[in-house]
């Protein structure tokens, strides 16, 4: 659960990060429009980051209830970063 965690947080703030790289440069648009306005501003990033550890917080105390929930729920968090996180390499990759 250690690493999923670790994983999640560290997917968020690379999807964050990616963004704003992105939609600064003029190479993406935020596809979330209550996330919109707030792209390009430093509170983008403090949103994001706050929102991954509350979320790892929460996972954690879910974890210590039902493990097996918490890791599969998770994992399928994850999974869903890992394919946001490559959707937008394949955006670099492509307007490069």
């Amino acid at each position: 659960m250690h690493y999923l965690i670790g994983a999640l947080i560290s997917l968020v703030i690379t999807d964050g990060l990616m963004t704003q790289i992105l939609v600064g440069g003029g190479f993406a648009k935020e596809g979330n429009p209550l996330m919109e306005p707030l792209v390009g501003d430093n509170f983008f990033l403090v949103m994001k980051v706050t929102g991954a550890l509350v979320s790892a917080f929460i996972l954690w105390s879910i974890y210590k209830a039902c493990p097996r929930l918490a890791l599969i729920s998770t994992a399928c968090i994850v999974a869903c970063y890992v394919a946001i996180v490559i959707w937008n390499l394949s955006v670099v990759f492509i307007s490069a």
